[in-house]
């Protein structure tokens, strides 16, 4: 009888126990399932991978529903792993989202409850799935014009692949487009201190940003911080002159540029940057002249704007002394000359009808002066071809002295750049 007893006993253990192996072979068939997916994937192999993903999901549902298996961390582990790239594979918000919530609550648990560091590997491929698949969801909101969507999903792509900047660049890009200026600051502030290729771009995106939430303090910091990163970029250096000028601190920037002049002074780029300032500040008083009616301040903003030009204009031809090819120095040498001679032509077309010979005078005053910038215009074309802005001012050159077809001839030039772009 003793026998008979616990030769029943033992058969009635090992039914007992047998659902419980059973749920555990559903965690091995999930595993199994998974693992056999990730090599299709690897594989490229379209239908068998979506075979081998959806018997995994199959299989972890079943392990998840066990009151024996479902609170095992490799349980959660692999239903992480599982439905992130479920959730990866779903391109239609509306299904993958849900998939995407439940993903990333198995992660937290796989996390809490695998403290023997068990399943890393199971942990790593949900992370990464899931980084992914935000980036993905994001791409799609950006394109679908969802500017603040592609925002938070790009910037929860970045909870799961730390340090991804291009994650940071597009949560960056979307926040921008949205007008939430703040959360693409906050982007890009982070992007500038990792090595992205593109941060010249990135520090000038930032200065704008700044100057569109009026922070002229922090544009002009970024803008300074950019041109020490990036010393060779013009168009930053570009960027910390034009904002010098909205601070009123342009003089600062000019001492600095000149005083390295004197210790390099065969530096055509620093040439140029000099250049720069006296030119801008040539066209801030453009500017101040239209807003004013005093004839005594409109002579002497007149007259500051011509020394400025003179000061910008010598600086360029020393650039150009040391490189002749220098397309930049050229173009704008080419402006600057250009530019008093469209002033002279513009105000001889506010003449009276009864002042002929001022007007006759006046426009050819403007004809020598327009003649005089006609060789760094045409250096310019020459230097680079597919600048429109370099035909542009020639063209400017040849409606001056009143070549109509010849202007007509560039524009189809001008269209026929652009078009290629």
């Amino acid at each position: 009888m003793k026998i008979r007893i616990l030769f029943v006993s033992a058969g009635l253990a090992t039914l007992f126990a047998a659902p419980v192996f059973a749920q555990k072979g559903e965690v091995s068939n999930a595993k199994s399932a998974f693992e056999t997916y990730d090599a299709l994937r690897a594989a490229n192999n379209g239908p068998l991978v979506k075979n081998a993903l959806s018997k995994a999901k199959i299989a972890i549902d079943k392990a998840s529903q066990n009151e024996k298996t479902s609170a095992l961390p490799e349980t959660y582990a692999l239903k992480a792993a599982i439905y992130a790239h479920a959730a990866m594979a779903d391109t239609i918000e509306s299904t993958s989202a849900p998939i995407f919530g439940a993903a990333e609550e198995a992660l937290v648990k796989a996390k809490d409850l695998d403290t023997k560091k068990e399943n890393d590997k199971l942990i790593a491929s949900a992370e990464a799935a899931l980084a992914q698949g935000r980036l993905n969801a994001g791409v799609s909101l950006y394109r679908d014009k969802k500017y603040d969507d592609a925002y938070k999903a790009f910037d929860a792509s970045q909870k799961y692949s730390k340090g991804d900047t291009s994650a940071m660049y597009y949560a960056g890009i979307s926040a921008a487009a949205g007008k939430n200026y703040k959360g693409a600051i906050d982007q890009y502030k982070r992007l500038i201190t990792t090595n992205f290729s593109e941060n010249d771009k990135v520090y000038m995106d930032l200065s704008s940003l700044y100057l569109t939430e009026k922070d002229t303090v922090n544009a002009l910091n970024v803008a300074g911080e950019a041109v020490k990163k990036f010393p060779a970029n013009t168009e930053l250096r570009k960027r910390e002159i034009e904002i010098s000028l909205q601070a009123g601190k342009v003089q600062e920037v000019l001492d600095k540029i000149i005083s390295a002049l004197k210790n390099d002074p065969k530096n055509k780029t620093l040439y140029l940057y000099a250049g720069l300032i006296y030119s801008q500040t040539a066209d801030g008083n453009s500017a101040k002249i239209a807003k004013t009616k005093d004839a005594a301040t409109i002579a002497a903003l007149q007259k500051d704007k011509a020394d400025n030009y003179a000061k910008a204009s010598e600086m360029y031809k020393k650039a150009i002394e040391i490189d002749p090819t220098y397309f930049d120095a050229v173009l704008n040498l080419g402006y600057v000359t250009l530019n008093p001679a469209i002033d002279t032509y513009n105000a001889a077309q506010q003449l009276p009808a009864a002042k002929q010979k001022e007007y006759d005078a006046a426009l050819l005053k403007a004809k020598t002066q327009f003649d005089a910038a006609k060789p760094y215009l045409e250096k310019a074309t020459e230097l680079q071809p597919n600048s429109t802005d370099a035909w542009k001012n020639l063209k400017t050159y040849y409606i001056g002295v009143q070549n109509a077809p010849k202007a007509n001839e560039i524009q189809k030039k001008i269209d026929a750049i652009e078009t290629k772009k």
